[in-house]
């Protein structure tokens, strides 16, 4: 057989690729990558090398022209400041690929039109009102006026797709984003207002920037009309369903909830009780209702271990005027005081028929047998029940007597679909009945089987009160506040905090939690030790923390800690 003769390969590039001298030295031109792409901005680099032009492959103090492609000069300036050219260096002309082209047939720099450059909004520095926030939320006070609601809307928007996605980084970014906009003292008129602000990354800036300049974000009018979103949203909605659940689902074709009801999928008891209280759950909880349940739970409480403590956590805690839920903390001023106390409040719940559901878990913190080690997740590990709350109406208004709920609490705690038609709820039926005003005077209509109860959702959580004062400020919230507490605490005091306890890192080590090795009770964890304890007072190192609330508009409250030590959260 004839072997193949190999083609010569020619080492010579010839004229394929000469690079000519530079025969322009005072142009030295730069290409933006950014929207221009890596294998185009090789291919137009190598075109002007070969035309004489020096096109550097690196940003430096020498390029005098940068250009870019699909751009705006917002963008490149602000990419240009980014580098440390800003406007007090030596100017850059930044211009359009259309300058470029021109050039490359010109075969030498065509001259600098109007339509070449790319158009920035020209401000007297001194104009621009530039704002400055602390880098960790829960060192910034708490704004009750919003100015850029629209931006913060948008942000949340986004935050909540990834969370959704379960994407929980791109969610707290823009979560973060979001936050620093809510802080800001006036309202945005520029993205120059915002150099320099911690947590804006460069998709947040984009939406922000889109925002202003059109009055609308792309990004964010197509994830509201994202099929995808609509069904997370709606599946996440049920009460034991999270995004993990709700994307298999979605997988599946399930998509609302009628077609959850029509798969013949088997669902847990949690999910079951969300499904049939879905209107009522994603209804906003006021803080009437909330002060009505209050009472409910603290009578329960009180009978049956008096002394024992209830706070309102929460949303409510900070101030807002609604919720999603209604959050309580449970403590005894008596160490070990709290023991039983749950099973026996809930007990007492059901037995007087407030309860339509109910699941509670034990205290977790210290049954590793390594120690209280740090919790896989941001969830702590108190004794708590998680359980939906049946509210009568004249309660939630404040006229009716907490403790002696009306109707038949028997077939209301049954779970049985006879309350009320479950589908109806979900989709919220049009059928509507009259009913006599409470005066007399003229009829209000309500919706034909109405109830005169709704179900809310309420968090039982028990706390030694050793540990209480961690409990109190973790459950306040809000979750951002509190993950921000925490990394202030971590990055900027050396100190690792939970809802259970605080660790200072340069005298107990990450081994020495685990083993057990721990710090005394006052500072809320289990006592093993005797030379790694803290060496501050446990007051200074709660100080350290419960400063960061100021601004969070919360009413003073007294906390006493073992040593007779009385915090004010203020």
């Amino acid at each position: 057989m004839v072997p193949l003769k190999r083609r010569k390969v020619s080492s010579n590039v010839g004229d394929n690729n000469p690079e000519a001298p530079n025969k322009f030295p005072q142009v030295v031109l730069f290409l933006l990558e950014r929207k221009m792409g890596a294998s185009r901005r090789a291919f137009l680099s190598q075109l002007g090398r070969r035309k004489g032009f020096q096109v550097e492959e690196l940003f430096s103090e020498s390029v005098t022209h940068v250009v870019s492609e699909n751009n705006s000069g917002l963008e490149v300036r602000t990419w240009l400041d980014s580098q440390g050219r800003g406007q007090g260096r030596t100017p850059v002309h930044l211009l359009d690929i259309s300058w470029y082209t021109e050039s490359m047939r010109a075969g030498l720099p065509v001259q600098i039109l109007d339509t070449h450059k790319l158009q920035e909004q020209r401000t007297d520095d001194a104009e621009v009102v530039v704002f400055c926030v602390p880098s960790y939320a829960c060192q910034r006070r708490t704004t009750l006026e919003n100015h850029n609601t629209i931006l913060t809307d948008a942000l949340s928007l986004l935050a909540e797709n990834a969370e959704l996605s379960d994407q929980e980084g791109r969610s707290v970014a823009f979560r973060r984003a979001a936050a620093v906009m809510k802080a800001l003292p006036g309202a945005v008129t520029g993205v120059t207002q915002l150099r320099g602000l911690p947590c804006l990354g460069e998709h947040s800036l984009r939406v922000i920037k889109d925002i202003l300049e059109t009055g609308a974000s792309a990004e964010v009018e197509s994830t509201k009309q994202s099929e995808r979103y609509k069904a997370l949203k709606v599946l996440t909605g049920i009460f034991g369903v999270g995004p993990k659940t709700a994307e298999r689902w979605i997988r599946e074709g399930i998509h609302t909830l009628q077609q959850l009801q029509d798969s013949g999928h088997t669902l847990n008891r949690a999910q079951q009780a969300g499904l049939q209280h879905y209107d009522d759950l994603n209804q906003p909880v006021a803080k009437a209702e909330a002060d009505a349940i209050a009472e409910v739970v603290e009578r329960a409480v009180v009978s049956v271990s008096p002394g024992a403590q209830v706070t309102l956590t929460g949303g409510f805690r900070r101030g807002k005027p609604t919720g999603h839920d209604v959050d309580f903390l449970i403590t005894h001023p008596e160490e070990g005081g709290e023991d039983g106390l749950m099973s026996k409040v809930v007990s007492r719940l059901e037995s007087q028929g407030f309860l339509l559901y109910q699941k509670t878990t034990r205290n977790s913190y210290l049954e590793s047998k390594d120690g209280p080690a740090r919790p896989a997740s941001n969830m702590d590990r108190f004794e708590r029940c998680f359980s939906i709350f049946k509210l009568h109406e004249d309660e939630g208004r404040g006229t009716g007597h907490p403790g002696t709920p009306t109707g038949n609490t028997a077939a209301a705690n049954s779970g049985s679909p006879g309350d009320s038609d479950s589908r109806s709820q979900i989709h919220g039926g049009e059928q509507r009945l009259l009913v006599s005003g409470e005066d007399g005077g003229p009829e209000e209509t309500k919706p034909a089987g109405h109830r005169p109860w709704r179900a809310v959702r309420v968090d039982l959580v028990v706390s030694p009160i050793s540990q209480f004062a961690f409990a109190l400020l973790g459950w306040t919230g809000s979750k951002l506040f509190e993950r921000e507490l925490r990394r202030w605490a971590g990055h900027e005091k050396t100190m690792s905090l939970s809802s259970h306890a605080l660790y200072d890192n340069k005298q107990v080590s990450e081994s020495d939690v685990r083993a057990g090795d721990l710090c005394s009770p006052g500072a809320g964890v289990h006592p093993t030790v005797g030379e790694k304890r803290l060496k501050r007072p446990d007051d200074e190192l709660l100080l350290l923390l419960l400063e960061q609330r100021e601004g969070y508009h919360l009413e003073e409250e007294g906390l006493t800690q073992p040593g007779g030590v009385l915090l004010q959260v203020t």
